[in-house]
């Protein structure tokens, strides 16, 4: 994954074929490939989560009051524990070999908040391409080394510019298949008419088309700019406006897929249960194959894991994005997770109360 929020780099490759989704359940049995340990953590994280006050101090002011080791220990077993795969290799081994165990896929991920004209230290990005010294990660090296560049959304202000970058990169590298891949924000008002255009770019231009589907991660950012600048407010006004956006989004690509999955392929990025039942039913109903990898899944470790677990047991292609990093390197990181879930109380509480039930199973020994 290059830079913030997104910009992947994914192994090419499909998944273990079992039947479709008639039987696809979040209810939690899933849960049961979690250690104790993790149910514990997962449950105080998500408490945490909403108490947004305390959950700024733990993450920030109490590093000046506990010192740094014992603040680095508190996180370690809450918030770093949860969203991220560790700091040294051997670290990331093992959250690695744990979601292959559960069935699950890691991507590798660099977790970089940063902000236009903001300089990150190690570092020089640019767009389409990650250099550190003598290591550069580029579409050229990508295609040759067989994974995909997903190449994450902005800001409004930051996606014009991007996209256009990265559908150059497209027409230059997808001929074959799509190695390259944009996103797309459907909490933006003019997001389907935005890929609409696209798709219609590829078709006319002859390459093909990946595309990341996500609801946006900058809603407050967003809002905040709208009035400070004084321009209309580029999002949609209601959640559920979001949610119908996605799903017309969805439907179009899925279509797309299903007349020819070689040339239009999709991740499904989405932490909503909704959407992605659609998106299995869907898939059942115009014939796609899940074993085929032209539709897959994607969530970020340590959110949603009822369903990502429940996808990867039936034998779907589900990625987990593991940030890696030392504790005050993803602090940023830490602080947006934390923001996120805060947003998504609803699904929160689902998941928290499945923890809950869980975990008082085994100390009660019921089958």
């Amino acid at each position: 994954m290059l830079g913030r929020g997104g910009r992947w780099l994914q192994r090419a490759g499909g998944a273990a074929s079992a039947p479709h989704g008639a039987q696809l359940r979040f209810d939690g049995a899933v849960l049961r490939l979690k250690s104790g340990w993790e149910l514990a953590r997962g449950l105080l994280v998500f408490r945490l989560c909403g108490l947004p006050g305390l959950v700024r101090q733990l993450l920030s002011v109490s590093r000046w009051l506990l010192g740094r080791w014992l603040w680095g220990s508190l996180l370690r077993a809450s918030f770093y524990g949860q969203f991220v795969a560790g700091q040294t290799p051997p670290e990331v081994g093992v959250t690695v070999q744990r979601l292959r165990a559960q069935g699950l896929r890691p991507l590798l991920a660099v977790p970089i908040e940063e902000d236009v004209g903001q300089d990150k230290e190690g570092g020089r990005w640019g767009l389409g391409c990650e250099c550190r010294g003598s290591d550069c990660v580029s579409p050229q090296r990508a295609v040759e080394a067989g994974v995909r560049v997903l190449v994450d959304a902005e800001y409004t202000y930051v996606n014009p510019a991007l996209t256009l970058v990265t559908l150059a990169l497209m027409g230059r590298w997808n001929r074959a298949k799509p190695w390259v891949w944009n996103t797309y924000q459907c909490y933006l008002q003019d997001c389907l008419a935005r890929l609409g255009a696209d798709v219609a770019l590829a078709e006319r231009r002859g390459f093909c088309f990946g595309v990341k589907l996500v609801r946006g991660a900058y809603l407050e950012q967003e809002r905040r700019l709208e009035r400070q600048g004084g321009y209309p407010d580029p999002l949609h006004p209601t959640w559920e406006a979001t949610n119908h956006s996605y799903q017309r989004c969805l439907d179009l690509l899925l279509e797309l897929v299903a007349r020819d999955g070689q040339r239009c392929q999709l991740i499904v990025a989405s932490h909503n249960e909704t959407s992605v039942s659609h998106a299995v039913r869907r898939m059942e109903e115009l014939g796609i194959a899940k074993d085929r990898g032209a539709v897959c899944f994607g969530q970020l470790l340590g959110m949603c894991d009822h369903v990502s677990l429940a996808l990867g047991q039936a034998g779907y292609a589900i990625y987990k994005s593991i940030p890696y990093g030392a504790v005050e390197d993803v602090l940023p990181y830490l602080v947006r997770r934390a923001q996120e879930n805060q947003s998504v109380l609803q699904g929160i509480r689902k998941e928290r109360d499945l923890l809950r039930h869980e975990l008082w199973r085994r100390l009660l020994r019921r089958p």
